[in-house]
């Protein structure tokens, strides 16, 4: 016996009502979102780059002001890392972001590693502020110093700093040794 398939899904679908669509509702849109879209394409469309600058100007994903910052490269020992966190080393140097742009900050950023490593300071802060008297609701500054700090090899780590050096404004930043630095290092171990 074969019925056929209009008769037989007729028969099943007896019965069955149209389902009625909901009004549709409008989303408010957040402004915030706006407001960080519209940050970063004009953080985009500003050159980093006014000196030799290596660091990317793309844009990145903001964070919130209040995220902890965390980067380790590989063979960085996790003791090492802990007292940085714990800020027990001292720290060499003090690079401040407050009221610079995007482009101020990439440019400032890079100039100071790069002379850190020059003047072999091997732990520095970089204050960056938590973004919280900004129009938005995420940390601009913040987002970008975490996207550029692992761009740049001589930094082989970076974590939020103790509350009283800056907490969530500010990382404690480990860099490399120069090279006269870890030829002294070898000399002086050799024995």
């Amino acid at each position: 016996m074969t019925e056929d398939n209009d008769e037989l899904f007729s028969r099943e679908m007896a019965g069955v009502k149209p389902h009625r669509h909901a009004a549709k509702k409008a989303i408010k849109r957040d402004n915030s979102s706006d407001l960080a879209r519209q940050a970063r394409r004009r953080a985009a469309s500003e050159n980093l780059s006014g000196d030799d600058s290596p660091l990317s100007d793309s844009p990145v994903d903001l964070l919130d002001p209040y995220c902890p910052l965390e980067f380790k490269r590989p063979g960085v020992q996790n003791g090492v890392f802990r007292k940085l966190k714990q800020g027990k080393y001292s720290q060499d140097g003090h690079l401040d972001l407050h009221k610079l742009t995007v482009e101020q900050a990439g440019r400032e950023v890079y100039s100071f590693i790069r002379e850190s490593v020059k003047y072999d300071l091997r732990t520095v802060t970089i204050i960056h502020g938590k973004g919280q008297h900004s129009d938005s609701s995420h940390a601009l500054l913040k987002s970008y110093v975490n996207a550029w700090l692992p761009e740049l090899e001589q930094v082989l780590a970076f974590c939020s700093a103790r509350k009283q050096d800056g907490g969530l404004g500010a990382v404690y930043v480990m860099l490399a040794k120069s090279e006269a630095k870890k030829q002294q290092n070898k000399d002086k171990y050799q024995r």
